[in-house]
């Protein structure tokens, strides 16, 4: 009941909200329009990497920093092996789905990890959460280079979005100065941040809202939708379900191989198999640029997060079950 939860949250029914809303009356809410969308969403993404950044504590980090051969394993799988399965998905796929999908397939194989949900899946599993802080956290602060690096040298002859130099300027200014600042101005924030933890929740998360309406407005604009089928759609969510069974499987292959105990072999798993939403959609606004159909590059994202949250606690729960610590979960 829990994981049904997990995937029917409010978060998601907001998203639901605004892809209906936006097809509904996209001159609103598109880029240019009447709500200037797309500086409200400007503002707010440099407003949540700087609250991400003040949020971080550093000596948080040095707990699990030692453990290199864990963080080799997990930062391999989220940016070289993931990436080498979108780049197969998207020679191998493209003569079944639009360039835009495939372009989105892409981009989800090449963002870094998430942060909350997998030091929350780690800690629930009994897993080395010390560990899954330091991945997590490095992963995010790698993603904010070797991301928009991998796309564009990628996706630059076919002149997706702003140029290669462009994005990394982009990224700098909207994304690392603000964190960098946040950081920097810890120290003072840090009590005040603490005690409102779950308003700069409610902030991270309605400016991924926001981004995702003025996305599938700017898309409705310009009738992408009227393209593509239901059918189509659920398509691309078998992929990323099928991308994300590959991941999970691969990476605690690796990990036993490797010889991890079983609370490594957990952090491997969800650090190494887990995309960001929260860091994705931001940056695909930056990396892309007003491109028209900006909502079906987001789309993969979008439905590995919810299939990731759903299948990772069911996950999380049989690891928390096992008898004792030489005890791991069969598949």
């Amino acid at each position: 009941m829990s994981s049904l939860r997990k995937l029917f949250d409010g978060f998601l029914l907001s998203l639901i909200l605004a892809i209906v809303v936006a097809n509904l009356a996209p001159a609103l809410g598109a880029s240019g329009g009447v709500l200037q969308m797309d500086w409200i969403t400007a503002i707010g993404i440099s407003v949540v990497f700087f609250l991400n950044g003040a949020s971080l504590a550093p000596e948080r980090l040095k707990a699990g920093a030692a453990n290199w051969r864990l963080h080799l394993l997990v930062t391999t799988s989220t940016f070289v092996i993931f990436p080498l399965i979108g780049l197969a998905l998207y020679f191998g796929l493209s003569s079944w789905l639009p360039a835009a999908l495939l372009l989105g397939v892409f981009y989800l194989c090449a963002l870094p990890s998430t942060v909350s949900s997998s030091v929350a899946m780690t800690s629930m599993a009994r897993g080395n959460v010390a560990g899954a802080v330091f991945n997590a956290t490095l992963s995010s602060l790698l993603g904010m280079m070797i991301t928009p690096l991998l796309v564009g040298l990628l996706f630059q002859h076919s002149g997706h979005g702003l140029s290669l130099l462009e994005q990394l300027r982009s990224i700098a200014i909207q994304l690392f100065l603000p964190f960098v600042a946040g950081q920097l101005l810890r120290p003072l924030l840090k009590e005040l941040l603490l005690k409102h933890r779950q308003l700069v929740n409610y902030v991270d998360r309605g400016v991924i809202v926001l981004i995702v309406y003025n996305s599938f407005c700017d898309s409705a604009m310009a009738h992408i939708w009227s393209n593509y089928s239901v059918g189509m759609l659920l398509f691309v969510a078998a992929i990323v379900s099928v991308v994300l069974f590959v991941a999970l499987y691969l990476t605690r292959f690796a990990a036993r191989r490797a010889g991890f105990s079983v609370e490594d072999e957990i952090t491997a798993v969800f650090c190494g198999s887990k995309k960001s939403l929260a860091a994705g959609i931001p940056m695909a606004k930056l990396i892309f640029g007003a491109h028209p159909a900006l909502g079906l590059i987001v789309l993969p994202i979008m439905f590995y997060h919810q299939i990731q949250l759903f299948v990772c606690s069911i996950i999380a729960k049989r690891y928390a079950e096992r008898t004792d610590h030489s005890d791991t979960p069969t598949a």
